[in-house]
């Protein structure tokens, strides 16, 4: 247990307080990171290596209670459920800058877990839980390559600004997360309205220089603290097993990687029979052999020992050569094709991207504003209009397994697609849909996100959707052995995987809409960061001629199934007339009409429905309803019932008022039927509103002029 501490940090007028020892004496190591109201508890704890893992078992969790809010969570129990998806955004973005900072050989469980316990409506959470983490790491005496840490940056007007609050970023026009090592950057995370690369590497510049003051905060904490940084030296382990596969298979393996007209089928067929004949010369050998035994008492050690061999000829093919596996040079893109249009017009538009064998289907479906999300979580916004939703079956890879529902992959992949679209859509008032993307990955081999990315521009402008400029992206990979780094455009599965980076970059012929880099390295300069951003942008634009070859803009028409929308604006204080008690009213406009109705605050009415009709004579019986009359207006109305002191007049949709016996005739009448029965059209004028709100009607009194006017109305 450490003395209590509490240290912090400022930027600008901000401060970040770090407070150490006063919660969770038994977790490995705690810390409570505040900013503003919002303060974060992360905690980091290592338990032993379970027997047989050959990877390093990390699980972070990001956790938020609603009392952090001062609220009570709904439903039957009344308590937190399932994490939403922002939870599982931030639980990502805690882990890809943490995770490659532990050593290669670590196999300890390590858990990390950030709970925000109180949270205004200012501060993000966030990047408070990314440094956080840091923290507890090294307060739980891990092996650890840090420290790390995050800062958000956000742009208002020409100015960046360090943790910018909720509004600022609303307001400005980036929202970018840098996180860093004391090395360089190790994570980016981006949205941003269509940015210039020079503004976006400016803006990375600037938070990872707020970056190395957090990190010397960390720093100066653990030696007031007393703590040395835990440099663990890697076990020493018997190579003899490890120089017997290489030399078994190097040459093979080099020959099938320099056979650059292999597919990826075919070269992945040729490792395994390398790979099985290493196993089958191996398992020949004597049983009191020193390689049989060592080969049986660690089965993973041939698998992971081929897979480093395979590694190490990759990057020196890359490196020396400037040569890819498919024979690429370092700057080529993929072949491409695109199509428009792939399903039956039932669903409102559809788009096939493919980049060689990664393939991806995109289907649109346009909603009405009562289908727009529902955001149960801390976070500001109430409401989501734009989803986009990636999933990747395991036949895309040519696997079999369980489906089950999304994980933490689909999730960020489907959030990153959705943030680069988001800058490029039309606004509310001018296209009031819900839209929902979906993408399905048909067949992956690398960078299906940014597949998806192209595949849902290309879907929306088939469904009809208004969007200001396409957007494409391209997925840039990086080897860096020693001194010499390569950047890769459009990476494929092989590449992702044995590679140091995966840099996402998104955006127009304009600028950047999203960016996202992880890392297996312990940071990279800004200088190398810029010169990936800079080789996307070449990429990007190739890939996006390819795709306005298909489809130059959205079509004029939507989809005939697509719901037909009208919106109409009414005075708030006529919203509880047509909702009705217990919905009763608009309940009754659906059934007579066939159209959905939506109400929002502001007295926005939005009407739907796939016949146009239907939708127009929705809109009627509501403007008819919310109209305001005054004494003397002229209409044409059908007399709906009678009784004995006068007769009721339907005069506009959902609005009837009464004509006194008196006021049927100018002189004296007998029996209301002897004028008017059931159904008869007449022409009326409104001749009082009562304080009760029930109206009068005469038919004296009426010029013929207004007559006139009131049946022309009455046509249109």
């Amino acid at each position: 247990m450490f003395d209590e501490i509490d240290k912090s940090i400022s930027f600008d007028g901000r401060d970040i307080r770090l407070k150490v020892g006063l919660l969770a004496p038994q977790a490995g190591g705690a810390v409570l990171v505040q900013s503003e109201d919002t303060a974060v508890f992360v905690t980091a704890t290592r338990a032993s290596a379970r027997e047989g893992i050959d990877f390093l078992p990390l699980l972070v969790d990001y956790e938020e209670r609603l009392y952090a809010a001062g609220r009570i969570p709904g439903g039957f129990l009344r308590r937190e459920g399932r994490p939403p998806e922002k939870a599982t955004l931030v639980s990502r973005l805690i882990d890809r800058p943490l995770r490659p900072l532990f050593p290669g050989w670590l196999r300890d469980d390590i858990q990390v877990v950030a709970t925000t316990m109180s949270m205004d409506e200012r501060v993000p959470p966030d990047v408070l839980a990314v440094t956080g983490a840091s923290i507890a790491t090294l307060l739980a005496k891990i092996p650890f390559n840090g420290p790390m840490a995050a800062v958000r940056v956000g742009l208002i007007g020409d100015d960046f600004i360090i943790n910018p609050t909720y509004k600022e970023i609303e307001e400005g026009d980036l929202d970018l997360v840098v996180a860093g090592s004391p090395e360089g950057v190790i994570m980016v995370e981006a949205g941003a309205n269509q940015l210039p690369e020079q503004d976006m590497i400016e803006a990375i510049d600037f938070g990872y220089e707020a970056v190395r003051d957090l990190i010397q905060a960390q720093l100066d904490l653990i030696k007031e603290l007393g703590i040395e940084l835990v440099k663990e030296a890697e076990p020493e382990v018997d190579s003899t097993l490890e120089d017997f596969i290489g030399d078994r298979t190097t040459q093979a393996i080099k020959e099938i990687l320099t056979h650059f007209e292999y597919t990826k089928g075919e070269r992945d067929e040729k490792l395994e029979e390398v790979k099985a004949a290493v196993a089958a010369e191996i398992a020949e050998m004597p049983e009191d052999s020193p390689i049989r035994m060592a080969a049986e008492a660690n089965p993973k050690a041939l698998p992971t020992v081929f897979k480093s061999v395979t590694k190490k000829l990759m990057r020196k093919q890359i490196i020396e050569d400037g040569v890819r596996v498919d024979g690429r040079k370092l700057d080529e893109v993929r072949k491409i094709s695109c199509r428009t249009g792939v399903l039956p017009s039932r669903v409102h538009g559809s788009a096939l991207f493919q980049r060689e064998l990664t393939q991806v289907l995109s289907v649109v479906t346009l909603g009405t504003p009562g289908d727009a999300q529902e955001m149960d979580d801390l976070h500001p916004d109430e409401e989501k209009r734009y989803m986009h939703h990636y999933n990747m079956p395991p036949y895309s890879v040519g696997e079999t397994k369980p489906m089950r529902s999304p994980g933490r992959r689909e999730i960020g992949h489907g959030a990153l697609a959705e943030r680069a679209l988001v800058p490029v859509l039309p606004e509310k008032s001018d296209f009031p849909y819900v839209i929902r993307v979906v993408s399905e990955v048909l067949s992956s081999n690398g960078s299906t996100s940014m597949g998806s990315v192209c595949g849902s521009t290309l879907a929306l402008m088939d469904a009809g959707v208004p969007i200001s400029k396409p957007v494409s992206g391209a997925a840039m990979g990086l080897i860096k052995e020693g001194d010499e780094v390569r950047i890769l455009t459009d990476i494929q599965g092989i590449e992702d995987f044995l590679g140091d980076m995966d840099f996402k970059v998104a955006g127009t012929d304009t600028g950047i809409t999203a960016l996202q880099m992880d890392m297996k390295i312990t940071g990279l300069p800004v200088s190398v960061v810029a010169d990936a951003i800079n080789q996307a942008r070449a990429a990007r634009l190739h890939i996006l001629e390819k795709m306005l070859a298909a489809i130059d803009k959205p079509r004029a028409e939507l989809s005939p199934y697509a719901p037909r929308l009208l919106t109409i604006k009414i005075d708030p204080e006529f919203i509880g007339m047509v909702i009705g008690p217990g919905g009763k009213t608009i309940k009754g406009i659906t059934e007579q009409t066939g159209a959905k109705v939506d109400i929002e605050d502001d007295g926005t009415v939005t009407i739907s429905a796939i016949d146009g009709e239907k939708a127009k004579a929705a809109r009627a019986i509501i403007e008819g309803m919310t109209r305001k009359l005054s004494a003397g207006d002229v209409y044409v109305g059908k007399v709906t019932r009678i009784i004995p002191i006068g007769a009721f007049v339907e005069f506009l949709p959902g609005k009837e008022g009464m004509i006194h016996i008196s006021q049927l005739a100018d002189y004296r009448v007998g029996k209301v039927e002897d004028e008017v029965a059931v159904g008869d059209e007449v022409i009326v004028k409104v001749r009082e509103i009562d304080q009760r709100g029930r109206i009068n009607l005469t038919r004296l009194g009426i010029h013929p002029d207004e007559a006139t006017a009131a049946r022309e109305a009455a046509a249109q």
